[in-house]
């Protein structure tokens, strides 16, 4: 069972940036890391965002960063405490509630989404930060205080900036508190590598790649890493645990606190029935209205079931090839030399396999012998989740792609999508509506909370390198370097590698801003 806690996360609006402007520069020089999250109006063409070219992928993200704004920013800032036990953070979380001051798109479906999900649109129009487009508008982005000013100010502090699935949140960011986006994806790369000298992180690709959970939804991946977060402290022998602290507010400032209490994940009964889609994906196109479970915490308890019994059921087939390799090894004794190739022998004992790893913008080939762990991981990969009956779109590599309709195009946590429709139908409709109603949706996804939940998959993930590094007795590194400037793409393989290759050349308007930025070229 994991602990609960509650989070203060600061409403910031035009009413009181000013005031709280001090406090959020200096929570972003002192960080060890900044997770960010956006809430977006909208994000056009849904098909395009899948293409299988990567190019047009980004001239989809392009378009729509251009003609859409951000609502809401939300920024947590993860400060690593010395000399406390392990890995504590002192937490400060802000969520930002903007208003662009320049016309742009707001789609229906994006703001059926928000208000279902508890965004206050009155408030937006009444206090929301105003800012504007483009380079320098409304005032210099060196000077002031709004917006574009404070992400100068993350971009000066030269911390490790954490997303989640972000490439579409890093394009808007650009965008709407940069500068115009460049026409090639190469460009943009380049101009992030600058920008961001401590690398970019995207945990979605460290719970699929690194982590390999069951899925890697926002939601599941946060409480899965709780989860076990909270079984590594029960146990001396799981090593290192993540602690949180967070800052006591008081006078005007706690007015301007609202508090999110994240309750201890309770025993389910594992018998229930859970919706498949919203299993895998974090999503349902029934919505409140799917007789079957949305409750993530018995989604991860199932998961944990079936995996375990996968474990026992292969360790089983292990014993018996055992006993029978035992067993034709008893009737070889004392059979002629020459008679033994003749013997049809286990193909699983001398199966070697390509493996491939990306390694900056290269691929690398290694020849390895199959081993008994790695049997294990690649039927983990296989069969921890299978969607039935849902309806993809084809990547190219020819694989039917689900999961990622459902969360680059809402980024599962933004406006999801009318992509992937669901085609299941659930044989038990004689269930109550009270189940339906037990599903948390209201509420549940407010940029600064997604922002801290980002936040908090990365710090577990950090624990863990930790602990191999402490096992090996290596030097240590804070964060995984096989994760580093790694951004996760859907439908592929292999993530966007985050550098300014040979190739490539950074854009006109970046250099610029960045002899503004640090007082000389990058």
């Amino acid at each position: 069972m994991t602990s609960s806690f509650v989070i203060p996360v600061i409403d910031v609006h035009n009413g009181n940036f000013k005031e709280l402007w001090p406090a959020m520069v200096v929570a972003l020089k002192t960080s060890s890391f900044v997770a960010v999250d956006t809430e977006l109006s909208g994000l056009g063409n849904r098909a395009s965002l899948l293409a299988a070219s990567i190019e047009d992928r980004y001239n989809a993200i392009c378009n729509a960063a251009r003609s859409r704004s951000i609502l809401s920013l939300g920024i947590a800032c993860f400060k690593r405490v010395d000399n406390k036990a392990d890995d504590t953070y002192l937490v400060q979380v802000y969520n930002l509630t903007l208003l662009c001051s320049e016309e742009y798109i707001i789609e229906p479906q994006s703001v059926q989404f928000l208000v279902q999900h508890g965004f206050d649109f009155n408030k937006q129009y009444a206090e929301g930060i105003p800012y504007y487009k483009g380079n320098n508008k409304g005032g210099s982005d060196n000077q002031g205080v709004h917006i574009r000013a404070l992400f100068t100010e993350l971009l000066r502090a030269k911390k490790p900036l954490v997303l989640h699935n972000g490439l579409i949140d890093i394009a808007f960011l650009y965008q709407n508190f940069y500068a115009q986006l460049p026409d090639r994806l190469a460009t943009f790369t380049a101009d992030l590598s600058e920008m961001f000298p401590a690398g970019l992180f995207d945990t979605k690709y460290v719970t699929e790649f690194d982590l390999r959970f069951s899925a890697s939804y926002l939601e599941y991946a946060y409480k899965k890493c709780k989860l076990d977060n909270s079984r590594n402290e029960s146990s001396i022998e799981n090593g290192r645990r993540v602690y949180l602290e967070f800052c006591q507010y008081s006078g005007a400032m706690a007015t301007y606190v609202d508090f999110k209490y994240c309750p201890p994940g309770l025993p389910h009964s594992d018998q229930a029935d859970v919706c498949h889609s919203f299993s895998a994906f974090g999503w349902c196109s029934k919505g409140t209205k799917c007789p079957l479970s949305h409750d993530t915490d018995l989604i991860i308890l199932q998961d944990d079931k079936s995996k375990d019994d996968k474990k026992k059921k292969r360790k089983r087939q292990r014993k018996k090839k055992k006993r029978v390799r035992e067993e034709d090894s008893s009737v070889l004794e004392g059979a002629p030399q020459k008679k033994v190739p003749h013997l049809e022998m286990n193909p699983d004992e001398s199966h070697q396999v390509v493996t491939t790893a990306c390694l900056g913008s290269g691929i690398s080939a290694d020849f390895k012998i199959k081993t008994e762990n790695q049997e294990e991981e690649e039927e983990n990969v296989k069969t921890e989740k299978t969607t039935p009956c849902l309806e993809g779109e084809i990547s190219a590599d020819g694989n039917t792609n689900t999961e990622n309709q459902e969360e680059e195009n809402i980024k599962t946590e933004k406006n999801d999508n009318n992509i992937c429709e669901e085609r299941l139908e659930s044989s038990n409709t004689d269930m109550t509506t009270k189940r339906s109603e037990n599903k948390v949706e209201s509420g549940s996804h407010r940029a600064g909370f997604d922002a801290f939940m980002t936040g908090y998959i990365f710090a577990y993930s950090c624990t863990l390198v930790k602990k191999e590094q402490d096992d090996a007795k290596e030097e240590k590194c804070i964060w995984s370097p096989t994760s580093f400037n790694k951004v996760y793409l859907s439908g592929k393989a292999t993530p966007l590698n985050i550098v300014k290759s040979t190739f490539s050349k950074s854009s006109k308007a970046h250099v610029r801003k960045m002899e503004m930025v640090w007082g000389k070229k990058p």
